[in-house]
């Protein structure tokens, strides 16, 4: 009676510690996708937002939007704003510029990471569609950011592996945010 009571706890310990094992790696496939969740409904570490249109409210204050562009040491590109700083009003949407340009011999994709700084702003940063933006008016109402009198955007490009060199070069890449340069060449983007 001894032996059977052991071996049920010890099945029941097993099929515990299996369960406990698979919810450990669930979770872990799980949280890239919950933290980033995360930071885009709270604007956490400067993640901006994205909307579909501008609001309707426009606010009479400025804010000024600043540039800045870095590029990864093994893209091969220079990449920079056309416009370093631009004033705002928040509720007005912008579009700005970028220059990339391809300093090797050969096609090259790149793709961008990017947030704002102070990083409280986040939450009013809102991404359109390409390089379009606007900047909450809710900023100048919150308590927290009605200091915020200068945001700025901070793109760092990557490469992008390319998964089938046999692929033709393209102006733009399939996935949002990738831009694919032929050797040697430049291009004034709006990059995403």
């Amino acid at each position: 009676m001894g032996t059977a009571r052991r071996r049920r706890n010890n099945g029941v310990t097993v099929v515990l510690l299996l369960s406990v094992v698979a919810g450990m790696i669930g979770l872990a496939f799980a949280s890239v996708p919950l933290y980033s969740l995360f930071c885009r409904a709270t604007g956490w570490g400067g993640t901006t937002q994205r909307a579909s249109v501008a609001p309707k409210e426009v606010a009479d204050a400025f804010v000024t939007v600043r540039f800045d562009a870095e590029t990864a040491p093994d893209l091969g590109w220079e990449f920079r704003p056309l416009t370093r700083a631009i004033k705002v009003r928040p509720g007005e949407p912008h579009e700005v510029f970028f220059r990339a340009t391809n300093r090797v011999s050969k096609p090259v994709t790149g793709t961008a990471a990017y947030n704002v700084t102070p990083t409280k702003s986040g939450i009013y940063f809102d991404k359109l569609q390409c390089f379009c933006f606007f900047v909450d008016p809710e900023l100048l109402k919150d308590p927290s950011t009605r200091d915020v009198g200068t945001i700025t955007l901070s793109y760092t490009m990557f490469r992008k592996p390319d998964p089938d060199p046999s692929r033709p070069v393209a102006g733009a890449a399939g996935s949002a945010g990738a831009v694919n340069l032929p050797g040697s060449t430049t291009a004034t983007r709006t990059v995403n």
